[in-house]
């Protein structure tokens, strides 16, 4: 797909489907949705509108895998220092945010690219 808002709610929309019609509890759906949603933000962010992305959601006996793969082998995420529950702070809570809900994603260098990895496990909000 390409990164626009319309694919971003297409690709929310399907992870929600697919996640609810395997059973999947609402909160790891919604969690889901959310770690899609920084990813796809984040490769927007670094790579610019209308960018080649490939968005996975995989079930697993572990929990849900979330991946999203950009074109860009050079730039990563970085943390901006950030706390959570700071209200003073207009952005930059989304790495805090994945490193709750996905603690040790991780980024794959590929042929044509980066992938980050996200697990969010059963039982985690």
């Amino acid at each position: 797909m390409s990164a626009s808002p319309r694919n971003l709610r297409a690709a929310r929309g399907l992870t929600e489907a697919t996640l609810l019609g395997a059973g999947v509890d609402p909160e790891l759906v919604d969690s889901a949705q959310l770690v899609l949603s920084e990813l796809y933000g984040n490769a927007v962010h670094v790579c610019g509108d209308y960018v080649p992305l490939v968005a996975e959601v995989e079930l697993t006996a572990a929990g849900v895998w979330v991946r999203l793969h950009d074109p860009d082998r050079r730039r990563f995420p970085h943390r901006a220092g950030v706390q959570l529950d700071d209200p003073e702070i207009e952005s930059g809570r989304g790495l805090p945010l994945m490193d709750f809900l996905a603690p040790g994603w991780d980024i794959t260098l590929t042929p044509v690219g980066k992938q980050i990895c996200c697990l969010l496990r059963h039982g985690r909000g």
